[in-house]
Order: structure tokens, then sequence, then C-alpha cells
């Protein structure tokens, strides 16, 4: 058994994971914090888990039937992430480990977000494609093993989660802004308003920056009470426009014939026109599709946990001075 714990961003996780069984998977989200400001702020959210991880890992070992003691190791987001968040989780999980001298397994969010689609229910096994695309990642990756993957394509600007937050603040929708989109999207036409789909000749990198943009131009032109009465067709144009991107460097990838599988992860994971567009490309193209459950897509422990079965463990003490990253890969010693 894993307990794992997660901070990278303004969810405060923690579960418990037997393999590839979920035994509980706690989240407590600061959405509501966070609401008034338009998005995360990185300070608000240090405190609050501050506040939180306590109680959060007591529930996920209570919701497990299980104990500290009965645990084999302790696993923690290192990073990328807001660096103090980060640092209060894997603070925490250093305490536990070091404490009861169990093995500390330090994981990259990213990878978690990956092994989130090794997990029950239907577990996929390598090799296959995988699209991350939340609010702070948007990346394209070539999964060959267990452990490991390869980026073929990130984004070189903003991420897709960031820019639904940023669409749905001009659009005076709240945060979070990818549900908040979708919501007004339901009556929309997404054919209303043309938006840029940022495409290359041949690369798989992905752009947002520009839809953004054009989304506070057409806002602009438009003036507030049309724009109010417009939100549900501005909605579906720009959610349709972020999709048609991520579905075409999607496509573009599993053309190469290389990868059998397509699997998804990250919070815009959970968005229904990305779901059912990637299904319609999987049935065209004769791959497989693993998509996670909606509670695996955004940030939990449970994906944290996954990829740390995979990861080797660090003995006490060797651990004590591992620091967090906000960028880049792990570096496992300081």
């Amino acid at each position: 058994m894993i307990l794992a714990i997660e901070t990278s961003c303004d969810d405060t996780c923690a579960a418990v994971v037997d393999g590839p069984r979920i035994l509980s998977n706690v989240v407590s989200s600061q959405a509501s914090f966070h609401e008034r400001y338009g998005g995360v702020v990185p300070e608000v959210a240090s405190r609050h888990h501050l506040e939180l991880l306590n109680t959060v890992v007591a529930a996920a070992l209570d919701e497990a039937g299980t104990k500290l003691v009965d645990v084999e190791s302790i696993a923690v987001t290192q990073g990328p992430g807001l660096i103090g968040a980060l640092l209060v989780g894997l603070s925490s999980a250093k305490a536990l480990a070091a404490a009861h001298r169990k093995p500390l397994i330090p994981v990259d969010h990213l990878e978690g977000h990956v092994a989130a689609n090794f997990l029950e229910p239907d577990p996929i096994e390598p090799p296959f494609l995988c699209l991350i695309a939340s609010g702070g990642h948007t990346l394209l990756t070539g999964v060959r093993e267990h452990g490991s993957f390869d980026t073929l394509g990130s984004t070189v600007d903003d991420a897709a989660g960031e820019a639904f937050d940023k669409g749905a603040r001009l659009l005076g929708l709240g945060y979070p802004g990818g549900p908040a989109i979708q919501a007004a999207a339901e009556g929309g036409d997404p054919e209303a308003f043309e938006f840029p789909v940022a495409m290359s000749q041949r690369g798989l990198d992905f752009s947002f920056s520009g839809l953004k943009t054009s989304l506070v131009y057409r806002v602009r032109d438009l003036g507030s009470e049309e724009t109010e009465r417009r939100r549900s067709d501005l909605a579906a144009s720009f959610q349709r426009a972020s999709v048609d991107q991520l579905i075409a460097k999607l496509r573009r990838a599993a053309n190469s014939g290389e990868w059998p599988a397509i699997a998804l992860g990250g919070g815009v994971a959970a968005n229904v026109e990305l779901r059912q567009r990637t299904q319609a490309l999987c049935e065209e193209l004769g791959l497989r599709l693993k998509l996670v459950p909606i509670s695996l897509c955004t940030d939990n422990a449970a994906m944290i946990a996954s990829a740390a079965r995979f990861t080797e463990p660090i003995a006490y003490p060797d651990y004590l001075a591992f620091d967090a990253f906000a960028t880049g890969q792990a570096v496992r010693a300081a």
C-alpha cells in the first residue's frame, strides 16, 4: 500500500492505493476561495494546504481502513507546480515518512496524470499516446513503458486550462473556467464565431495565446450588452476552437501508426466535447480509447500513488534534503 499526497496547485489531496486498486482518494477543493480572484492565488493556496493537509491525510487513511504504520511507503508530488504549495506537501510527506522510517517516493506531477490511466477500472498498458491538458500544462506524450514518457509536443505559451480560465473571466462566467465555459456552451452555437486554431506544418506543439487574444478583441468589439446576449455562442465557439487544436494534434500524432491507443489526462480531459471527439477519432482510426473517470482527470493523489508504483523508493534518511521544483524535471538530490 502507498499513501500519496498531492498539493501542486489549489487542491489538497491524499489517497491510499494498493496496486491498481484505489482504497481512498480524498480531495479538498479550494476553488471557492480563489473564485473571487478569477484564478489561483499562490499564497492563499499554500496557507490552505497548511490548514487542511493533516485532516485530508487522516480522512484518506480512515476511508481506506488502514493506519499509517501499515502503509509501505509514502509518495508525494515534488513538482512541477506552485512552489509554496508543493513545499507544504513535500515537507509533510518527508515528516511522516521520517517519523516512521518509511521510504519516500517523489513523483513528477505530469507522470501522475499519465499514471492515472494505470488505475482500475480498466487499466491500460503501454504503448499509447496520452494528451495531458490542464490549467498549468498542455503536452502530448508517447508512453512506451511504465514510469516514463516521451514529450512529443507541448505548449509554447498558455496551457489549455489557463485559456479556459481566462476566457471564462472575459465572458463573466466565473472560476474554474473549464466547467463554466462547458456549461455556457451547451446552449450556444459553436459555429457562431470564428476563432483561430494555432497550427504549424508538421509540429505537435500547442499555442492558445492567439485564441485568448482573439476573444479579448471580440468581446471588446461586441460591447458589454451584446457580449452578454451572445455569451453562450461565444463560449461554444471558444470551446470548439480549443478542442479543434487538441484533436488536430492528436490526429497528427496518431497518424504515425506507432500508437495503438489514446488516453487523456488533466482537468481539461473532463471536457465532454473533448472526450466525445477523442472517442470519434479513435473509432475512425481503429485505436483503443482510455478515458479515466472524471475524478481522476483533475488533480488527485491516487494518480500520484499510481506513478509511485513504478518509481524507485528512497530510503530514510536519504530524502530529507529533497526539495520541490516549480518547473522542469525532478532532481532527487539536493
